[in-house]
């Protein structure tokens, strides 16, 4: 043991002198202080459960230490990181946001804006309802529109409970019916923009459009 020890002793002996001089020059520079906008990340939303307020994508992070660490400190190294695993519906406030913050030793966070988030959990619902479809434009002169068919004619809406109150039809994307002189069936997407609540499933429609002659409308019957 001794033998291994005693081996390069004054190698060894210069390395740590230097290890010593180094920590001594960086814990003994002045400090200064940066600032960095850190993204946060959300995870573990309880099943059954979603976000339903809006929430901040970053926060503002001042960091203070030797010029040295501070120079080698980038944002893409750092995030912060808020787990929402075991909460509950309601509004939960989380603070010291800079405890999942990983930063080398030797740097002191000294400021965090916002300082705490809070966010509000509500319970995921389903909601059935019609489709209306947006037309634009006019026929060609002596047609009409003398009937419109969607397949299917209701959907599925799935959020925030206290958004899906709220939403009573989903609109499709505009037909453009300009000149149109003949019946024609089209896929047409779907438009939902709401923040906490989406399609559940379906994301285009079948829109069967039925034009006839201003002529024969009265007597078609359909």
């Amino acid at each position: 043991m001794f033998r291994l020890l005693s081996e390069n002793l004054a190698l060894k002996l210069i390395s740590l002198a230097f290890a010593i001089v180094l920590w001594f020059f960086v814990m003994g520079e002045r400090r200064h202080e940066v600032s960095h906008i850190v993204p946060i990340t959300y995870k573990g939303v309880p099943e059954g459960l979603i976000i339903s307020n809006q929430v901040p994508g970053s926060v503002e992070v001042a960091i203070s230490g030797p010029r040295a660490l501070l120079s080698h400190l980038t944002a893409g190294d750092m995030a912060i990181v808020v787990d929402l695993a075991g909460a509950e519906a309601g509004v939960t406030s989380f603070k010291r946001l800079e405890e999942t913050l990983r930063i080398p030793a030797g740097l002191t966070v000294t400021r965090i804006s916002p300082a705490y988030v809070d966010i509000k959990l509500e319970s995921v619902r389903d909601k059935q309802v019609p489709v209306r479809v947006v037309l634009s434009g006019e026929p060609a002169a002596g047609f009409r529109v003398r009937r419109i068919r969607v397949v299917p004619a209701r959907v599925t809406v799935s959020g925030a409970e206290s958004e899906l109150r709220a939403v009573s039809e989903v609109v499709t994307e505009g037909i453009d019916l300009a000149g149109v002189r003949e019946s024609f069936t089209q896929t047409v997407p779907l438009s939902h923009s709401r923040p906490f609540t989406s399609l559940k499933t379906q994301r285009s429609v079948e829109v069967q459009v039925q034009i006839g002659a201003e002529s024969g409308a009265r007597g078609s019957g359909n």
